[in-house]
């Protein structure tokens, strides 16, 4: 049985790694996703099989209760999750896991001192690891999803002294996990390092402003991984460990990646707070928007899309509040139809999770060829007739380029002021998570059409028609 196991673990191993292969590209991100699903199916039955359901059998109709009910749970939430409210999930997601991994690492070690033995060494390190990294994890998502839900604010909460208190916080943390690692006996010290991790996680993410959610969502996935290979540690599961590996490297790789393309340190996204009020923002508003903004009509935007023989299309957050992405596609089919070339451009920290912007456009079946990375992108804006930014305000304000002092300095945009015509859908003038006004919105090839992002799409598309 014991070979059957591996055997299934290795199958699972393989399938997860094909998984995160396929995810890297929006063509094979469905199909991974079910070999992902299928991996973890495997390695859930294979692990059930370990168990000696001679011994004590009505604990595992716990297990069986626990897993329709957590399949039930998963299965609405799928299905009722609005696209929108995808990376609330994610952050959700995160936080569960590493809940689950702080609960069960320190069940195990209870377990083992109920029966009178004493952990060895590198269990009790691992126990600890679990028990922190999974609170700081489970607390740290929580704000999250609260300050993406809009149910906490967005900006960064601080107070006086933060950063000492934190570091006072995960000292404190280390030193109790050294004497419950010297102590294994002293089993409250577990739920002392559980709450400490708790207040460090919570205190982690209330400074971390709106604009920098996409790095702490994929750091605090990658947090999760590291607590379920602990968590893997203790039990002894190698399939645990391999899983939480490959999700801890990958979401400390895309955190990187991430840092990178907002041109970022990580230890600036944990300490600079971008997306707090900006000292004397409305008096730079004024000066930036005064007299300068020029409003249009939709049938004046579609006087412009008649001449253009090249679109390209930025979406943002607001686009995907607004559902518009169905209007998109229409939008760039009937400007299609006309014999213009229609594209798309992607920030890759548009929206509020890594690959939002994909998602959206995937979901209405546009094609993967039309749609570009920023880098495929930008060289091409300077011979686009017309560029559509769609509730996008931050990764597309020139500010980043000219403005050493803006709190975005130096994060790569996508270029769209250099094309000839720009349009911009957005309900108001009001900043993005940074928090500063865009000139973009009154640079001289600019062209406002301040509605909801879906009826303005569709509103456009009526006077195209009708033209």
């Amino acid at each position: 049985m014991r070979a059957l196991v591996n055997l299934a673990y290795l199958v699972a191993s393989v399938l997860f790694i094909l998984t995160f292969r396929g995810l890297s590209h929006p063509r094979t991100a469905v199909r991974a996703n079910r070999m992902g699903a299928a991996g973890m199916l495997i390695a859930v039955v294979a692990t059930l099989l370990l168990l000696d359901w001679r011994a004590g059998a009505g604990r595992y109709w716990v297990i069986l209760a626990g897993l329709a009910v957590g399949g039930a749970v998963g299965v609405v939430i799928a299905l009722r999750i609005r696209m929108t409210a995808m990376p609330q999930m994610v952050a959700l997601l995160n936080g569960f896991g590493g809940g689950a991994s702080a609960m069960v690492a320190g069940a195990a070690l209870l377990e083992v001192l109920a029966e009178g033995q004493v952990p060895l060494v590198q269990v009790t390190v691992a126990t600890v690891a679990s028990g922190l990294i999974g609170a700081v994890t489970f607390w740290g998502s929580l704000v999250a999803y609260g300050k993406l839900d809009e149910r906490l604010p967005g900006r960064p909460i601080t107070f006086r002294g933060q950063p000492i208190a934190n570091v006072a916080l995960l000292g404190v943390a280390v030193l109790a996990g050294a004497w419950l690692v010297a102590d294994p006996e002293a089993a409250w010290l577990y739920l002392l390092i559980v709450v400490l991790g708790s207040a460090v996680g919570l205190s982690f993410v209330l400074p971390i402003g709106g604009a920098d959610m996409p790095v702490v969502i994929t750091l605090l996935n990658s947090y999760s991984g590291l607590a379920a290979c602990a968590t893997g540690f203790v039990l002894d599961n190698t399939m645990l460990i391999i899983a939480g590996s490959l999700v801890g490297a990958s979401g400390m790789i895309l955190t990187k990646i991430m840092c990178r393309a907002m041109n970022r340190s990580l230890a600036n996204v944990l300490f600079g707070g971008v997306g707090g009020e900006v000292a004397g923002a409305a008096a730079t508003a004024d000066t930036v928007y005064a007299g300068k903004i020029k409003a249009a009509s939709a049938d004046e935007i579609a006087m412009v899309l008649e001449a253009a023989a090249r679109v390209v299309i930025v979406p943002g957050y607001g686009l995907a509040v607004a559902q518009a992405q169905h209007a998109v596609r229409d939008l760039a089919r009937v400007l299609e139809a006309r014999g213009t070339v229609v594209e798309f451009g992607i920030h890759p920290v548009a929206g509020r999770m890594p690959g939002h912007m994909n998602v959206l456009l995937a979901e209405a079946d546009i094609p993967y060829e039309q749609v570009k990375e920023m880098s495929e992108i930008n060289p091409s804006f300077e011979t686009t007739d017309v560029a559509i930014v769609i509730g996008a305000n931050d990764v597309v304000n020139p500010i980043a380029r000219t403005d050493p002092t803006s709190p975005i300095a130096g994060m790569p945009i996508l270029d769209v002021d250099r094309a000839r015509t720009v349009v911009v859908v957005k309900r108001s003038l009001s900043p993005g998570f940074a928090g500063i006004p865009n000139p973009l919105f009154a640079a001289d090839n600019t062209l406002m059409y301040f509605a909801d992002g879906k009826k303005a799409v569709v509103d456009i598309i009526d006077a195209l028609k009708s033209a």
